[in-house]
């Protein structure tokens, strides 16, 4: 669901669409909200991230940059390291969750970005 109003909606590629387009209304507490979603919850406890959601932006793309190595490093691994251990079927099963998890979180990757470029006043204009 895109928010759009009165203020221009367009946004780059992999925004998110839990967070509003930059200039309405609350756009940037949705923003913090969701890049919250994003990490640890220990992480609401540090002051400094809810004073800066620059800094906060850092740590989720951190965050989610670890979270989508260990994906892909499962992915390359699982097979030979648990194949003795489980049945085939769940073997895929598995494949199939790290490729789901890992499409996540790179999108989750690319919405951080820009996110981060928004929260820092870098404007996207659509290329004609």
């Amino acid at each position: 669901m895109r928010h759009t109003g009165a203020v221009d909606a367009t946004v780059p590629p992999g925004w998110p669409d839990e967070v509003r387009p930059p200039g309405a209304p609350d756009w940037e507490r949705s923003a913090v909200v969701w890049l919250y979603d994003l990490v640890p919850p220990d992480y609401r406890a540090h002051e400094v991230l809810r004073r800066y959601p620059v800094l906060l932006a850092r740590f989720a793309a951190d965050h989610v940059a670890a979270g989508l190595e260990a994906a892909r490093a499962g992915w390359r691994t699982v097979r030979v390291e648990l194949a003795d251990q489980l049945p085939v079927e769940a073997i895929e099963a598995a494949m199939r969750a790290y490729e789901r998890e890992g499409a996540r979180l790179a999108a989750a990757a690319r919405g951080v970005e820009v996110v981060a470029g928004a929260l820092r006043g870098e404007r996207w204009v659509p290329r004609l």
